[in-house]
């Protein structure tokens, strides 16, 4: 059955502490997984690509148990597969990452996946795990994916245009495959900030890759060699939080903590948007305040940060004239096509939506309809509808609003926390 939310207009205040990050979560995971020992994950995310990705490397060996702190003690003995099917539910971070991870075993192994992923193009695999020795048999370039391993690293040139996160999962199993004087060639590598989140993320768990302008990336040998307990914290989400701080740029003023304004993950752009509209914001190290100002329109190349169109969209809804956002063509592979989306479901609410070629075009401050809108199952669609629904003229009620467990399922209580009028219905 169809889950319902509706919003009623509303202002908020208050403090809140942003999510934890899946992309660091998911990640980490993974790490902790190629890691041989003892790793403390502290503040780990319980969102449904989180708890994939938990799944995932329970089955490919590593044995967790929670701690009374609520952290996460994951202990690995390295890839040791116990079940020949993985699911990695409907996280593509999750099934780009694992599935070169996966092909380290020489166990054959089926990868598996639900909902919108069993749509979301895989053929990546099918063209470079040969190159590494790994038989792969796909679904005509979609999951499920059989494979053969174990992968030898060599070698090789990929394509980065479609997604960062195939080559993230190939960082990762070189490294923890001892890859030693080898390169990975990178051809227009997108979301360059992710992949930093990943070296990041591997130096923490002690391995070291360089590289070159994003495009030649050397492994020198390095195993994770840090002795006894590692413990690693998973940062707030940007991507989660950018929904909070356009909130407050609408309907605030909220205060934001939890987050990295060091932090390499991409998403940490909203802030120069927010900026670009004249809101009113405070940035320290410890919080993030921010409340409403008259907004203006903004222009801003989301290339390498795609997933911040929804929350740019529901931005851009307020902001007196016309915003252009760069980067259109990095939307068609998500959980809906979210230019298409977008469009559709604001247009529902009033606001104007152009798409040309590789641009956006959003004609805001014409005021935002009551209408019932559908989230297209999508995280961020539900999200940034919500947003939007805080200042609008009447209620709007969000269909398949559940979505939102995917990334951030306390979304809707911490909207309510802030003084949001948000009914389940």
């Amino acid at each position: 059955m169809s889950t319902q939310v509706k919003i009623n207009p509303s202002t908020i205040q208050g403090t809140i502490r942003a999510a934890a990050g899946k992309s660091s979560m998911q990640r980490a995971c993974a790490a902790a997984l190629l890691r041989k020992g003892e790793t403390l994950i502290i503040n780990p995310g319980k969102s449904n690509d989180d708890l994939a990705a938990i799944d995932v490397i329970q089955k490919l060996g590593a044995t967790i148990r929670y701690t009374d702190e609520g952290d996460l003690h994951i202990t690995s003995n390295g890839l040791s597969p116990i079940d020949a099917e993985i699911s990695c539910g409907e996280s593509g971070l999750g099934i780009r990452m694992f599935t070169p991870i996966a092909a380290l075993s020489e166990k054959p192994l089926t990868i598996h996946g639900t909902g919108s992923l069993v749509n979301r193009p895989m053929y990546f695999f099918d063209e470079i795990l040969p190159a590494l020795q790994v038989q792969i048999k796909s679904n005509e370039g979609k999951v499920p994916l059989q494979l053969q391993g174990p992968l030898r690293p060599a070698n090789i040139e990929v394509d980065g245009s479609l997604s960062s996160q195939f080559l993230t999962g190939l960082l990762m199993a070189y490294a923890a495959a001892g890859a030693d004087g080898i390169t990975i060639q990178v051809k227009d590598l997108k979301s360059k900030p992710y992949i930093d989140l990943t070296l990041a993320v591997m130096a923490d768990f002690g391995w070291k890759v360089t590289h070159e302008n994003h495009e030649y990336f050397h492994f020198h040998g390095t195993t994770s060699s840090k002795e006894g307990l590692l413990k690693y914290q998973v940062e707030g989400d940007w991507s989660g939080a950018a929904f909070l701080l356009v909130a407050g740029a609408i309907a605030g003023p909220i205060r934001v903590t939890g987050l990295d304004v060091f932090s390499t993950q991409a998403d940490k752009a909203i802030l120069q948007a927010l900026m670009d509209t004249g809101c009113r914001m405070s940035i320290t190290d410890a919080y993030i305040d921010i409340s409403p100002l008259p907004l203006k329109a903004f222009h801003f190349n989301a290339t390498d940060c795609p997933d911040l169109f929804p929350p740019l969209v529901a931005l851009a809804a307020y902001c007196e004239g016309t915003t252009v956002i760069e980067g259109v063509s990095r939307l068609s592979h998500k959980e809906s096509d979210r230019g298409i989306t977008l469009q559709e479901e604001f247009g529902k609410l009033g606001i104007e939506i152009g798409l040309q070629d590789d641009l956006m075009v959003i004609k805001g401050g014409t005021g935002i309809k009551m209408a019932k809108v559908h989230s297209h199952h999508d995280h961020r669609i539900a999200m940034a509808c919500a947003v939007a629904g805080l200042c609008a003229e009447g209620e709007v009620i969000i269909t398949d609003a559940d979505a939102i467990n995917k990334s951030y399922p306390d979304f809707y209580d911490h909207l309510q926390q802030l003084g949001a009028d948000i009914v389940k219905l």
